[in-house]
């Protein structure tokens, strides 16, 4: 047993704008007692338990508006327009932690929605409804936007109207492609040429697209992998299907409690340790201490 080796993946972990919202709360909470945040500022349920103990409030819509005269965060995730008017009503300081890419998103979808009142289009968002992104995309087009999860939800459109599609900044690429055949076709087939009707952006982050190579890379020559992510998380969700994928032997877990399920088998010496954008490194790290602690205490732990 003494050449197992735990090898936890150098490029899982938070994206850019998760990161700097956590920054930007710890900066916050080190100069104040408490700080409200709307919605989970990560959906990681331990990484939200870690931050709560330092301060932090989590907060939903129906508390935020009857807030008045304090300090609110803005996750990463974004808002819609109506969040701002409150807090300018309400004398609401807001801390705006939305990350760059979704800013760039909404304001994509803002002038998507002025231009389709001329073009008739219709607005297109290939995303999970109620998720905290696409709620804030809708509320750039005061809720005149179409949202599709996958290509059983496209038979609503209409396939004699322009569309202009976008998506979800952690969505599977490999999924948005799908769609977009599927959309072609559609056009197609209503005898409708989709390069004059189909305007396409590419609005899925680079981060989340570059993960999805990085990951099957990663868990291909391991004989178990364990991926490590909140249950919440979309993009969870989206890379653990593709890591299971490509090793069958990959296992969801959300936190250390849960290793006790999987079975270790004597035969195993490449276990890999990875995890979503929104899953922060010291859960994984906690995670392979005590597979090694547990199972393997001669194993060498690689980060």
């Amino acid at each position: 047993m003494n050449d197992v080796r735990i090898i936890i993946d150098s490029d899982s972990g938070f994206c850019f704008g998760v990161v700097n919202a956590i920054e930007i709360a710890e900066q916050e909470l080190n100069q104040y007692d408490s700080l409200y945040c709307l919605g989970d500022i990560v959906h990681n349920n331990k990484e939200v338990e870690r931050l709560e103990n330092k301060g932090l409030r989590i907060i939903n819509y129906e508390k935020y508006k009857q807030l008045h005269d304090c300090s609110v965060l803005i996750r990463a995730h974004g808002e819609p327009p109506e969040t701002y008017k409150i807090a300018f009503e309400n004398n609401i300081r807001l801390i705006d932690a939305s990350c760059p890419v979704v800013l760039q998103l909404q304001n994509s979808v803002r002038l998507g929605f002025e231009d389709s009142k001329t073009t008739n289009a219709q607005i297109v968002i290939f995303g999970k409804k109620k998720h905290a992104e696409v709620v804030g995309l809708e509320g750039q087009v005061f809720n005149n936007a179409i949202v599709v999860n996958g290509i059983e939800d496209i038979e609503q459109l209409d396939y004699n109207t322009p569309i202009y599609l976008y998506s979800q900044t952690t969505q599977s690429l490999y999924g948005y492609r799908k769609l977009i055949e599927a959309i072609n076709l559609k056009y197609t087939n209503k005898g409708n040429n989709p390069d004059d009707f189909l305007t396409i952006k590419h609005t899925i982050c680079g981060k989340v697209s570059n993960r999805s190579k990085q990951i099957s890379d990663f868990v291909k020559d391991k004989d178990i992998v364990i991926f490590v992510s909140g249950k919440k998380s979309s993009n969870g969700k989206v890379l653990f299907e593709l890591a299971q994928e490509t090793n069958k032997n990959t296992f969801f877990i959300s936190d250390q409690q849960e290793i006790e399920q999987i079975n270790f088998t004597s035969v195993i010496k490449n276990i890999g340790i990875c995890g979503a954008t929104s899953t922060p490194k010291w859960l994984m790290e906690d995670v392979a201490k005590q597979i090694k602690e547990k199972c393997f205490p001669k194993a060498m732990l690689i980060k």
